[in-house]
């Protein structure tokens, strides 16, 4: 008896389903179950602190933030920061605001970096006569970074790829940085 020319596909179409469902079956099985203490496992905590004070200036900024290590090489967090610098009869400024990070370790001690920064600049320029000049803006910052790895630290510099001379929450486009993750 000859098969008919209609169940030819329809062998294939099920000889496909089941490969499917097999390998769906498959990956089910092998798969890793994450339980909730391994989380924190991989979770570490560093923080920036910043205190300079002296003849009518005064700077102060906290910056805690917090990384998930997906491996050895990647590395990903959040972070917020604030900041409030005031000097006596000329300037005040309130920074603050959150980031995003991406840490790469391509080899041992060597770290690249990817950090976007979205900050609310609230700033006066205090001018004689009572005319002060506000500046309250929104300012974006996108850092690429490259530094020295040793073990929890590293030490480095970042670049502000958007950084524009009108910036209000940076002078510069380059910002060496030090690290610290616990």
């Amino acid at each position: 008896m000859k098969p008919s020319q209609n169940s030819k596909p329809t062998k294939t179409i099920t000889l496909v389903l089941l490969l499917f469902l097999s390998s769906f079956a498959y990956t089910q099985n092998f798969s890793p179950v994450v339980q909730k203490k391994d989380f924190w496992n991989h979770v570490q905590f560093g923080a920036g602190f910043g205190l300079s004070m002296g003849s009518g200036y005064t700077n102060i900024s906290l910056a805690p933030n917090a990384i998930y290590n997906f491996n050895k090489y990647v590395a990903a967090g959040i972070g917020l920061q604030g900041s409030y610098v005031s000097s006596k009869n000329n300037y005040t400024s309130a920074i603050y605001g959150t980031s995003l990070i991406v840490l790469l370790n391509p080899i041992e001690n060597i770290q690249l970096s990817a950090e976007v920064e979205q900050l609310r600049v609230n700033a006066t320029i205090k001018i004689l006569g009572g005319n002060d000049i506000k500046n309250n803006a929104w300012n974006t910052g996108l850092f690429l970074g490259a530094g020295y790895r040793m073990q929890n630290a590293s030490l480095g510099v970042r670049y502000n790829i958007l950084y524009q001379d009108k910036d209000y929450a940076y002078a510069t486009a380059f910002m060496p940085y030090v690290r610290v993750y616990f």
